[in-house]
Parts: C-alpha cells; structure tokens; sequence
C-alpha cells in the first residue's frame, strides 16, 4: 500500500482552462500537479502495475462548500503523471470522504493493489 499526503486539490472548475479552441491545465492546475510529482518523487516508488483501489481523504482548507467529487480528476491524474501508477485505469474501486476542515486543506491518498482481480 502507497500513502501519501497532498496538498488540496482545485476542483475541475478551477483545473482546466480554455485558450481559444484548446483546453489546458490551468496554472493551479500545473503547481498541484508539480507538487503531488514532488511527493511521489520522495517516496522511490515504482508505478503500480495491476488493478487499483483508491481512498482519498479530503480535509478541506476552509467551510466553503464544495463538490468533493470535483476534486478527483486533479488527484487522480496528478498520481500518474508523477509514476505511483501506470494509468488512471488500473483504478477499479475507488473512495472518497471528506474530512474535517484543516488550516490549508489537504488530501490522503491510499492506493493498493487488488490481488483477486
């Protein structure tokens, strides 16, 4: 099992912008995506290979409401993109809970491989 402990993730709304008739990953959306790549980076993981499933523990910064669901997109290719998995499609079963608010928000990501798949 990998564990690790992001910053909070943008929304969807927040995490792609369009330039004329492209989408990109917004500037937010970039700096998450640096960061989670960092984290990964210090735990020397090599990317899972198998079925996935995933728990995310969303402590949010402050009591604004939010769609926990809208922040998934961002964790969960972030991940990839810094190696803790191949692709976003080995997921199979995935979780999520949203926690206490925390100084700063943050989100915890649990990620195990399925044996009996």
């Amino acid at each position: 099992m990998l564990e690790f402990h992001l910053p909070y993730p943008p929304s969807v709304n927040h995490y792609w912008r369009r330039v004329g008739p492209r989408t990109l990953i917004s500037r937010g959306g970039r700096l998450f995506r640096k960061q989670v790549c960092a984290i990964v980076a210090r735990h020397d993981v090599q990317p899972l290979a198998g079925p996935l499933e995933v728990q995310v523990k969303l402590y949010p910064p402050d009591r604004r409401r939010r769609d926990i669901d809208n922040t998934l997109k961002a964790v969960l290719d972030s991940l990839q993109h810094g190696g803790a998995y191949e692709d976003d499609n080995q997921i199979v079963r995935l979780g999520i809970e949203k926690c206490e608010r925390t100084p700063g928000g943050r989100a915890v990501v649990r990620i195990s491989e399925i044996e009996d798949q």
